[in-house]
């Protein structure tokens, strides 16, 4: 492996565990075990390497959104997959991560945002339109609603006055909203399918390398 891919890994992972703001690049240096200067060979400065580590991170975010979609019996079964994906991804996760995105590095923050309003709208409506072609959801959903809706749920979760870390687990939480999304979605033939995919999938949370 490179060491610009050593270094981005690294970051991801403590970014990750202790949030953005409270990693510096000596840290990340230290836990690699190279020279700070090393880290600066390949990223001028923290924002560049915040920034890509975010860039990968979404695009794996896309990969598992494909997985899904590609492995899914049904729109149901879509939704399911989708929260056996989040765990290894906010496993451990410091809640803190969004807001220190937010605040200290607004292109990245903007990429997220684009990811989510452009890209994962998208994927939520494409999903909406195939549970009701099934008859698996309800005829009277708005698809554009209900697709933002989700989406300004999706960081609920890592609002600390709401959900403080020394009470809630973050992917608790967001599988939580996820179910309460599901069944508010759902017509009565995919009710029926909710549990059934729930105890098929509970171990299967890899993401797809």
């Amino acid at each position: 492996m490179e060491i610009k891919d050593r270094i981005r890994e690294k970051a991801e992972e403590l970014f990750r565990i202790y949030g953005i703001r409270s990693v510096t690049m000596d840290e990340i240096a230290n836990h690699l075990g190279v020279s700070k200067k090393t880290i600066y060979q390949s990223f001028s400065d923290k924002s560049g390497l915040v920034d890509e580590v975010t860039r990968q991170t979404l695009e794996k975010s896309k990969k598992n959104c494909e997985y899904c979609k590609k492995e899914a019996k049904d729109a149901v079964h879509e939704i399911v997959l989708t929260i056996g994906t989040l765990k290894e991804i906010m496993d451990q996760m410091n809640p803190s991560v969004l807001f220190d995105l937010e605040r200290g590095y607004p292109g990245s923050y903007k990429r997220f945002l684009d990811f989510m309003y452009d890209y994962l709208y998208d994927v939520i409506v494409e999903n909406l339109q195939w549970g009701k072609k099934e008859g698996l959801f309800r005829e009277d959903i708005n698809e554009s609603v209900y697709a933002k809706v989700r989406l300004g749920t999706i960081t609920i979760p890592f609002n600390e006055k709401m959900f403080p870390k020394s009470k809630y687990v973050l992917f608790e939480v967001q599988q939580e909203i996820h179910r309460m999304f599901l069944y508010s979605i759902v017509s009565a033939k995919g009710q029926k399918l909710i549990e059934k995919y729930f105890k098929e999938e509970p171990a299967k949370t890899t993401n797809p390398k």
